[in-house]
């Protein structure tokens, strides 16, 4: 089985357990491929770049959310199941850790798990002239807002064309159900289950309170453009992760992507267990009962 390997060096456990890895690699019959910044972690020799490998069955991602929506832009589309291992804190989109690894390789290599088909997006910016730019797929959210010193920036934002308005604001975010627990909920967004089909609208700190976040549509086509004067060192983020810029002119068009992102899930835990877990959902804990 061709597995990748994708990791955090951030975390001080990182190098231990590409160690251990590589060790019970031969054994379950892994054939490891890992990116390159993390080659020098791994011990000698380390496995083949990810670039390199024929077609990756699974993606093991080592670290936290951040980890693992790195490694599903890394796969571009590809329809590779990715494992996630929490090396940190929260890791909601994780389904194994360190102490359960070993037994997370054994369900992979039995390919005994289940996968959850997640909707991504593909963003891509257009230019007055009518030229696209492509961007990186994404799982979470593309974020428009304004670069420098934090301050309100107007933006006119349209769903397949039909113009829903003109928003005074930090910034607005364009979610999937996936990333609807992330920055779009700390924009006042609402929670989706993954398998509801739209994509979430929010905006950051709007200048009014007549503006409340949208669920649109999967198959809709969300366009977010700066309006003069408001149109220099406008920014866009891409999982909170990677940017790019926007130019006078230009919007960022954003539709659903082609293939999803597949992420493994070992055991019985669903969504909202994890929700529970996760985020404290409801934890009524320290409340004693008088």
């Amino acid at each position: 089985m061709n597995v990748g390997v994708v990791g955090n060096p951030s975390y001080r456990d990182l190098k231990t357990i590409l160690a251990h890895l590589a060790q019970v690699a031969p054994r379950l019959g892994l054939t490891l491929f890992t990116e390159e910044h993390i080659a020098g972690l791994w011990p000698e020799p380390p496995p083949a770049p990810l670039h390199s490998a024929p077609q990756l069955e699974c993606l093991v991602t080592l670290g936290g959310d951040g980890t693992l929506l790195r490694g599903a832009r890394s796969l571009d589309g590809a329809r590779t199941p990715i494992l996630g291992v929490n090396l940190g804190r929260v890791g909601f989109l994780t389904t194994a850790t360190a102490q359960t690894l070993d037994w997370a390789l054994d369900v992979l290599v039995r390919r005994a798990y289940a996968t959850e088909s997640r909707l991504a997006l593909a963003p891509f910016i257009l230019d007055k002239q009518g030229k696209s730019r492509p961007e990186p797929v994404v799982l979470n959210d593309a974020v428009v807002h304004k670069g420098g010193v934090a301050r309100v920036i107007r933006l006119r934002v349209s769903v397949d064309g039909d113009e829903v308005g003109q928003y005074s604001a930090d910034g607005i975010v364009v979610a999937t159900p996936t990333g609807s627990t992330a920055y779009a909920l700390s924009a006042g967004g609402p929670i989706v289950v993954p398998g509801v089909d739209a994509i979430v609208v929010a905006a950051i700190c709007p200048h009014t309170l007549a503006v409340r976040p949208l669920v649109v549509p999967s198959q809709a086509s969300v366009t977010v453009e700066p309006i003069p004067p408001w149109t220099e060192e406008v920014l866009v983020s891409f999982d909170g992760q990677v940017g790019t810029t926007m130019q006078a002119g230009e919007r960022l068009v954003i539709k659903r992507a082609e293939q999803p992102v597949l992420l493994v899930r070992l055991g019985p835990e669903g969504f909202f267990a994890r929700m529970r877990k996760k985020l404290q959902w409801g934890d009524l804990s320290d409340r004693e009962r008088k």
